[in-house]
């Protein structure tokens, strides 16, 4: 027996490792089957270099045994085995990798690939283990070899009768603390649990000793518990098969396996990508929002594998924030990963594939809303608010990506539309491109504001998400036409009156207006005579870039910096009630007065806009009743 010690870079080294390096200690089993994956590769890959060896397939998997009265873990593998100066070499020295170091002298080409390559993994066994044994025998050694270590001590190397070639690592589990639950490794639900989340497509059969319950032979009532070597892993990734080969079942089924959703895809994107960077993806697009996807909770990101290894269950940065309802998984040999192969480096390669997932993700969409349209206006009542999240947020930059994405209620069509369509249907001489904002359709088509431009037979756009005009004031325009709400001082389609008679009429009622922009004091920026309403007395427009609509939606934030809009009080001269108003300034002011409060009030409750004073508002009702 040789008694060696790490050398003191490599004591550092593990006592970062099983204390800092890995963030969940379940990684120990994903890196050991790793590396036994590895060896079963190097034997395929002798294989082929020498043909002296057969490599039948069936011949090669790893099994996992837990042994609960010894608390012992064994990960065995019909690989290519060590020899000493190997066991030395790569368990002797941290952060020495053998597959690196094979991958190197072997030049490996045509999508070969062994996924160590920093040499540390093997001792995140040390996370869950008081002991680790590697008993091994090297492919063509006419014997093997047990090195045994406790951690930081050091290690030791010795003969070792063993037949077959492979590699057993053997771990001695810690006893369980206050705070750990080391028991959990030794049960059979648990152990498969991990090897499904990480090391599901590992191309070699990993077994395990499975017990389930059966009737007794001859009993109609009676069970017994029976053992079964079963495999445990689906070993052929679904995102390496030919998308002719695949159906829309075995997607959505895919969909359910991987816990993605409750409901079936609505949509599926099939990627495989083999330039600089390579690599295969599989996206969905949800057919329900989750229940928590406006929430805090809501976690975005894809899986992201690394040769069929899950390394993120959650890669936020492939996915933007406007596409966070997207689930599914990315698989690339081609990304620098870190040390723990827990995260990703922030690389070119990342970034590649990013931008390809965008793009993709836009086609696709555009393909639904074109091919599609009952499908992409189902995901659109789901997800449009996120694009239009997506508009808004980031200062506008990704307006360009989304914006022939969005979809409004019109007016015309009775139907979503598109900006697109909205455009192509406008007016010879239409300018502007209308909206009127409120909380629903119902209450929309019932505004003041919209009597003109529906008499006109324009086209209003009804928003009534809290984030349309936010989304549409940063987008400023599309195809040159600019965005102009219903309440806006200027509509551009006023009817074009006579000088001499806009001139008569200011005269007749600018004194009024002026006693009531008075009255009403800082509460208004003006009053004056409205040229959009045609059958009702009053309502409320706005002057500058901020409405009412948005005026409500910024009071209601916690970070209310008392934004208000330039209120306008628009009065309707046609109407009855005008009548009353240059009545009521000849003969009685103090009535004005009330008049003017009374219609303010009433322009407040149209917008929706909670009035000041109730009781004032109830009284000056019953001053006029009286």
């Amino acid at each position: 027996m040789t008694k060696k010690e790490f050398k003191a870079e490599s004591k550092r080294l593990l006592d970062l490792m099983v204390n800092s390096i890995y963030t969940h200690k379940e990684i120990f089993l994903r890196e050991l089957i790793s590396n036994s994956s590895d060896a079963i590769d190097k034997m395929y890959y002798r294989a082929l270099t020498d043909e002296n060896i057969t490599f039948n397939k069936d011949d090669y998997y790893i099994k996992i045994t837990a042994d609960k009265e010894n608390r012992t873990l064994t990960v065995l593998d019909t690989g290519i085995g060590m020899t000493k100066e190997e066991l030395e070499e790569n368990l002797g020295v941290i952060a020495q990798s053998g597959s690196f170091a094979f991958k190197k002298e072997n030049e490996l080409k045509d999508g070969f690939d062994i996924i160590g390559q920093f040499g540390v993994g093997f001792y995140s066994a040390f996370m869950v283990a008081d002991s680790v044994t590697v008993v091994t025998k090297a492919l063509g050694g006419n014997e093997g070899y047990k090195w045994e270590s406790t951690g930081a001590d050091g290690y030791t190397i010795e003969s070792y009768e063993k037949e077959e070639v492979g590699t057993e690592i053997i771990l001695k589990l810690k006893e369980n603390t206050e705070d750990e639950n080391y028991d959990e490794f030794l049960e059979e639900y648990r152990l498969k649990s991990i090897i499904k989340k990480y090391s599901d497509f590992i191309r070699y059969p990993i077994k395990m000793d499975i017990t389930t319950s059966k009737l007794k032979e001859g009993s109609e009532d009676e069970c017994e518990d029976v053992v079964e070597e079963q495999i445990v892993n689906s070993m052929i990734p679904m995102w390496r098969k030919n998308k002719s080969e695949l159906t829309k079942e075995d997607y959505e089924n895919f969909y359910a396996e991987k816990h993605y959703g409750f409901d079936k895809p609505l949509k599926h994107i099939h990627i495989s990508a083999d330039g600089a960077v390579r690599y295969n993806a599989i996206l969905f697009i949800p057919e329900k929002m989750p229940y928590d996807f406006y929430t805090t909770e809501y976690e975005k990101g894809l899986e992201l594998y690394s040769s069929g290894v899950l390394i993120m269950n959650k890669c936020a940065d492939l996915v933007p924030d406007y596409f966070s309802f997207v689930k599914g998984m990315v698989d690339s040999e081609d990304l620098s990963l870190n040390i723990s192969r827990e995260m990703l480096q922030h690389d070119r390669q990342l970034k590649v594939i990013a931008k390809r997932m965008k793009e993709k993700i836009k086609g696709e969409l555009q393909s639904l809303l074109k091919n599609d349209r009952e499908k992409y206006e189902a995901f659109y009542e789901n997800f449009g608010r996120q694009l239009k999240y997506g508009v808004y947020s980031d200062f506008g930059q990704n307006k360009e990506t989304l914006k022939d994405l969005l979809m409004f209620y019109s007016s015309k069509e009775k139907k979503m539309t598109t900006l697109e369509e909205y455009v192509d249907r406008m007016k010879e001489d239409q300018k502007y491109i209308y909206y009127a904002s409120g909380d629903s359709i119902e209450k929309i088509n019932k505004m003041p504001q919209t009597e003109l431009l529906a008499e006109e037979g324009y086209e209003i756009l009804y928003f009534t998400d809290d984030v349309d005009e936010f989304a549409i004031r940063m987008l400023m325009n599309y195809k040159e036409k600019e965005f102009k709400s219903v309440s806006s001082g200027d509509l551009g389609i006023e009817e074009k009156d006579k000088e001499e008679e806009k001139e008569e009429e200011n005269q007749d009622t600018k004194e009024v207006f002026a006693f009531m922009k008075e009255s009403l004091s800082d509460k208004i920026k003006d009053v004056r005579p409205s040229k959009r309403l045609k059958n009702h007395p009053v309502c409320l427009a706005t002057d500058g870039e901020v409405t009412m609509e948005m005026e409500k939606i910024l009071s209601a934030m916690p970070n209310n910096q008392g934004i208000r809009a330039e209120r306008v009080l628009e009065i309707n001269v046609n109407h009855d009630v005008f009548n009353a108003l240059k009545d009521a300034f000849e003969n009685d002011k103090e009535k004005l007065k009330v008049y003017t409060n009374v219609l303010y009030n009433q322009a407040l409750l149209i917008e929706g806009v909670a009035i000041e004073d109730p009781v004032e508002f109830t009284n000056n009702i019953c001053k006029l009743m009286q």
